[in-house]
């Protein structure tokens, strides 16, 4: 390496910069508060011969880090079988199979050449609101094949040589009941790309391709080179563990996530070939959503790890497709956020096993996907979709989070009053859930209670797609298990709960009806006996638990 290490770190937040004002172009243009408000969106630089992430930003939505290596390589495999690259082009695509996550999430993948040459590939990726298929949100939880769940877009050129593709605008229009919102984030992505090329740009005047270069394989480098050190650092050997989804939406019937975790000196592998096969629902996923989820658990363990695609060199993966974690088009994979959820879960079990000092108990494990729907005075369709915060697991050094994220996201909910002033809604309760934490030395963090009333006269489906219903988030070290997801609806005289526990499709409620949410706290950390009387004081007092709990 001829680069010096004051030259790389500048080189590095250079780059990183780059990406994070991609986000921020997209989070401050878009229609749609899952991007602008949650930010479900993310960005990136990919290596221009194998798609491999070179660069990503700090605020991007994580679990699309190792997905947007898959989306570009499929950009990739496109073009080497038809031909026609050039400067200008843009290709967009939504492929679950191919790019990973699902239908929502839209991918436009640019290429940036220098000097008449390819030198990398920029991408985005953005969840939009509404892609078609049954259900309003694209989160059918009876889906039985990818066709009930929206319109499935291959790769395809939106813009050719600089000249936008009206015939790719108008299928795209088309294919939504919300088309306006789409091209407002469609637009905020393209804006993003075109952000990104003039900063990259301008970096290769500054520095030249070569130093660039140079830099990128420094990156990766060092990144293997860390996670190496890190797996080293854990004892040789296989640990297993396991979880359950409470069912696919289809049959009433538990599906297993198993991990079988093998380290090896400085390698590891991560075998998920006792999971549970393909199911009929939609809580399929497919390899790149696998790998990218484990990137996600790993990260969160590895801390000091660059996010490049070098600190994957060390691992291998091992995903049948006769698992529900490798499966092939046309299975459904709406609520692939569930499955990946579970997936993470057991990744961070079977490190706990291995390290159980370092163990973090189970998160909520649930992004509670809740759909709402109708017309308006004027005959326009509405459809909020939402997703929900949870407790997560207790840790070695403290109580698990209240109220958190999943640890798939760095996104966050929208406003209650951004949601209020968009829909015709209300939330009538917003607040933690006593008692939900799981119980342990440091105890699980607490889920949260929300209920929504409808005030349209016209009134509102709803439809929710969500799990943990049945099998809670673990506590490890004789932590306690944290409390069960509750979902139910009421019109005032009747109360309904789903009959699969946390999926339920069509729910109709007339103005006043009112849907509650009560969602999963965290697993707990070691012995409750252990716990600081001081620290149970407080949680009795802040109301965290009740006198019984306590």
């Amino acid at each position: 390496m001829s680069l010096d290490p004051v030259t790389l770190a500048v080189l590095k937040g250079r780059l990183e910069q780059i990406a994070d004002e991609m986000d921020a172009t997209l989070y401050r243009s878009a229609f749609n508060p899952i991007i602008a408000e949650a930010r479900d969106a993310c960005h990136g630089l990919y290596h221009r011969e194998t798609g491999d992430t070179l660069v990503q930003g700090t605020k991007g939505l994580p679990i699309f880090v190792g997905a947007m290596a898959f989306a570009v390589k499929a950009v990739i495999e496109k073009v080497k079988a038809q031909g026609g690259l050039k400067p200008g082009d843009t290709f967009i695509f939504n492929d679950p199979y191919a790019g990973g996550t699902h239908l929502n999430d839209f991918r436009l993948v640019r290429p940036v050449f220098r000097d008449g040459a390819l030198f990398c590939w920029l991408a985005s990726a953005g969840h939009w609101l509404d892609v078609g298929g049954n259900v309003p949100g694209g989160y059918n939880p009876v889906a039985t094949e990818s066709f009930q769940e929206g319109v499935l877009i291959p790769v395809v050129k939106l813009i050719a040589g600089g000249e936008t593709r009206q015939d790719v605008l108008d299928i795209l229009a088309a294919n939504s009941r919300l088309p306006n919102s789409n091209w407002g984030d469609l637009n905020g992505q393209l804006n993003a790309l075109d952000l990104g090329e003039k900063r990259l740009q301008a970096l290769l005047g500054d520095y030249g391709q070569a130093v660039i270069e140079e830099a990128f394989d420094a990156f990766s480098a060092r990144a293997e080179a860390l996670m190496r050190e890190a797996i080293a650092a854990l004892p040789d050997g296989t640990y297993a563990f396991e979880d359950y989804l409470d069912n696919d939406g289809i049959v009433d019937e538990r599906l297993t996530v198993a991990l079988d975790l093998t380290i090896s000196g400085e390698t590891m592998v991560l075998d998920f070939s006792r999971s549970s096969p393909p199911c009929a629902g939609p809580i399929n996923i497919s390899t790149p959503t696998t790998i990218a989820a484990c990137y996600v658990a790993l990260k969160h363990v590895f801390t000091d790890v660059p996010a490049n695609a070098g600190c994957l060199k060390p691992i291998t993966f091992v995903v049948p497709d006769t698992t529900l974690l490798g499966a092939k088009a046309p299975k459904p994979m709406a609520g692939y956020t569930e499955t990946i959820l579970r997936l993470i879960g057991v990744v961070f079990g079977a490190l706990a096993k291995a390290v159980p000092e370092r163990a973090t108990a189970g998160p909520f494990g649930t992004i509670n996907a809740l759909s709402m729907a109708g017309h308006r005075a004027n005959g326009s369709r509405w459809v909020m979709f939402n997703f929900f915060g949870g407790g997560l697991g207790g840790n070695p050094e403290s109580d698990g989070l209240n109220h958190a994220n999943n640890p798939i996201s760095t996104a966050t909910m929208p406003p209650v009053e951004i949601l209020e002033a968009a829909y015709p809604i209300m939330f009538t309760q917003w607040a933690l859930r006593p008692d939900s934490g799981g119980e342990g030395a440091h105890r699980g963090g607490l889920g949260a209670i929300y209920e929504i009333e409808v005030l349209d006269a016209r009134g509102a489906e709803v439809f929710l797609l969500g799990e943990r219903g049945r099998y809670a988030p673990f506590g490890v070290n004789g932590g306690g298990a944290g409390a069960l997801n509750r979902f139910s609806w009421t019109d005032g005289k009747t109360t309904g709960t789903p009959p699969m526990a946390s999926k339920v499709t069509g729910v109709k409620l007339a103005q006043g009806g009112r849907v509650r949410l009560e969602t999963p706290g965290g697993g707990g950390f070691g012995d409750p006996a252990t716990r600081d009387p001081a620290a149970s004081e407080r949680d009795l007092r802040l109301g965290y638990v009740t006198g019984a709990k306590a």
